[in-house]
């Protein structure tokens, strides 16, 4: 089942944590390549020192002010593209980071794509799952809804869901936004 705009158009945590065990598809030109949710982190608006919406509205994070259930894909460190989920309640801007998937769908295109053999290397990073998919700055602002890009729930019941801070900030360390399905060997870190 396609998940609806009412569950992104919630508290950007809940959705982090619900998000685990969704299944993330992308139609792409190559094909259609999926992966299920096993880690993710929330970013909240301005009262959250390490999100992009921390501040101010700019060129680069409007997409995270607009409507809940859109892509949020973002450049990062010169060569990686993360995939984001806008996710919020109305005035609050919102996101949840998509940072690992245990691939589910067209694993020799996603093996074609990252140029490795090794599955549990696949889709163990936000960059690498973006790579993956097929997922790429064309897809920044998306309707999860009405696009080739979206989320369903099919049906996986998580157990075992860790709290932690999030990876790679500076600034909000103390925050236990990140999110991930314990003893999964798709999470980039345990």
């Amino acid at each position: 089942m396609l998940l609806p705009y009412s569950f992104y158009a919630r508290d950007t945590r809940l959705v982090g944590q619900e998000l685990l065990g969704k299944l993330l598809v992308h139609k792409g030109k190559e094909g259609v390549t999926a992966g299920i949710i096993v880690e993710t982190e929330s970013y909240m608006g301005s009262n959250d020192p390490a999100s992009h919406a921390a501040r101010k509205k700019t060129p680069r994070n409007f997409v995270m002010f607009e409507e809940p259930g859109i892509s949020y894909v973002y450049f990062i460190y010169g060569n990686h593209y993360c995939f984001n989920v806008v996710a919020h309640v109305e005035g609050i801007a919102g996101a949840v980071l998509i940072r690992a998937l245990e691939p589910f769908l067209n694993i020799k295109l996603m093996m074609k794509r990252r140029k490795t053999d090794r599955v549990l290397n696949l889709t163990n990073g936000p960059g690498k799952l973006a790579q993956a998919l097929g997922i790429e700055r064309g897809q920044n602002g998306l309707s999860l809804i009405k696009s080739g890009l979206y989320i369903e729930d099919i049906g996986i019941k998580t157990k075992g869901i860790i709290k932690s801070s999030r990876i790679g900030i500076k600034e909000g360390k103390d925050l236990l936004y990140r999110y991930y399905i314990k003893q999964s060997p798709f999470v980039s870190v345990q």
